[in-house]
């Protein structure tokens, strides 16, 4: 099967979706699939990868506010090369040009917009929350879904990364046909890591003694992420508790939380570690992993925890809240810090033993790439199956 992303999140300068589809490449290659990539780019250029799979860069301007990133701004090019390469199945995630430019496509293959996130969620719910609901939110942004529906009737199936985000879709009255759960890259997390020496390295990090409990925040320094409510969390709860915080990444809001924590003697903010055994390391030898973020689709920050038997702690909604048991974890209201500092009382007030037995035993069910990949392969192979049966 020739499968052809026309993909305007996909960056020459990395990315998660990048880090998705490159990884997707390979193992759909390994498969005997194809997968190919049209991606923007300053100019344009053929990429093969070793093993199968192809990335077709096209000239396009760059994004304004983000210029690691381009835009298609016309369609007879993306057309064309459709044409010539004559896939099986085209997907697109982008809900602005490339969904209409595929939409419009003339050719006979299967049509797939596959979402990777939800544009209300991550934006106008997050500014607004202090003053409207998210339901309050998604009525006000009903021009928007109906604008989603208008290029979706265009599309075979409409297919998102997990269940959260088929979920908010569905709540919105939309018809999503799959929900394809996306997975890591399991070879590089155990619990098998877990290295005292380190916990206590960098517990005295943070100035706290061993026997203090160690959180772990991983990920990009965005509003999305909503680190200053984990702050306030963990502040709250080190009146009671000896909790330390590490975060891990960076981005936009780095000076910010870099102030924030200014007066904050147990929490360090850390660049990111792009040494995979290293940073699974780490992973592995603190006590939970805290995240803030109710907007994201899928957990994949806390699948790779989980995978390296971290007890998880973070909010009710999204798609953190689809892996968070009970076993193992601790959930929050989202965009509550008083109830996040809440959880991670509860958490460290549980047996130890127990819980990261339990977190242990998740560590080998988490999901693969893998797996979701041959899901999605089987999927497409269905639809066209039946597209045949039925045109016959």
């Amino acid at each position: 099967m020739r499968v052809v992303d026309v993909n305007e999140f996909y960056s020459p300068t990395g990315g998660g979706v990048r880090t998705y589809l490159d990884r997707k490449m390979g193992i759909m290659a390994d498969m005997g699939h194809e997968l190919i990539v049209v991606a923007p780019a300053l100019e344009d250029s053929v990429e093969d990868r070793p093993g199968g799979g192809r990335i077709y860069w096209m000239k396009a301007p760059p994004l304004i506010l983000d210029r690691n990133y381009g835009i298609f701004v016309k369609d007879e090019p993306i057309w064309e090369l459709l044409d010539r390469l004559k896939p099986d199945v085209v997907e697109t995630s982008s809900p602005w040009r490339p969904c209409w430019t595929v939409a419009a496509w003339k050719g006979d293959a299967l049509k797939v917009f596959f979402a990777h996130g939800d544009n209300i969620g991550a934006y106008p719910q997050r500014w607004l929350d202090s003053v409207a609901t998210p339901i309050q939110v998604e009525r006000a942004f009903d021009w928007y879904t109906r604008y989603m529906n208008r290029f979706l009737q265009h599309y075979d199936a409409f297919v998102t990364n997990g269940p959260a985000l088929a979920k908010r879709f569905r709540r919105r009255g939309m018809t999503v046909h799959a929900s394809m759960p996306l997975g890591i890259e399991r070879r590089w997390f155990s619990p098998d890591l877990r290295d005292e020496k380190l916990r206590v390295a960098l517990l005295e990090q943070c100035g706290l003694p061993p026997e203090a409990h160690l959180v772990l925040g991983l990920g990009r320094h965005h509003k999305e992420k909503r680190w200053p409510l984990v702050i306030d969390a963990v502040e709250a709860a080190a009146t009671d508790i000896p909790v330390g915080l590490i975060l891990i990444g960076d981005g936009p809001e780095r000076r910010h939380l870099e102030d924030r924590i200014a007066g904050s003697p147990h929490i360090r903010i850390f660049r990111p570690v792009y040494d995979r055994v290293r940073l699974s390391r780490i992973m592995a030898s603190c006590d939970a992993l805290i995240h803030g973020s109710d907007a994201e689709p899928f957990g994949l920050v806390a699948s790779e925890a989980l995978a390296s038997g971290l007890p998880l702690i973070g909010p009710d909604e999204g798609g953190f809240a689809e892996i968070a048991d009970p076993l193992f974890a601790e959930t929050y209201r989202a965009r509550d810090a008083l109830s996040a500092a809440e959880a991670i009382r509860r958490m460290f007030a549980r047996e130890p033993a127990i819980l990261r037995a339990a977190a242990r035993h998740a560590a080998s069910q988490v999901r693969s790439d893998e797996d979701h990949a041959a899901e999605l392969m089987a999927y497409y192979s269905d639809l066209l199956a039946n597209r045949g049966r039925t045109a016959a």
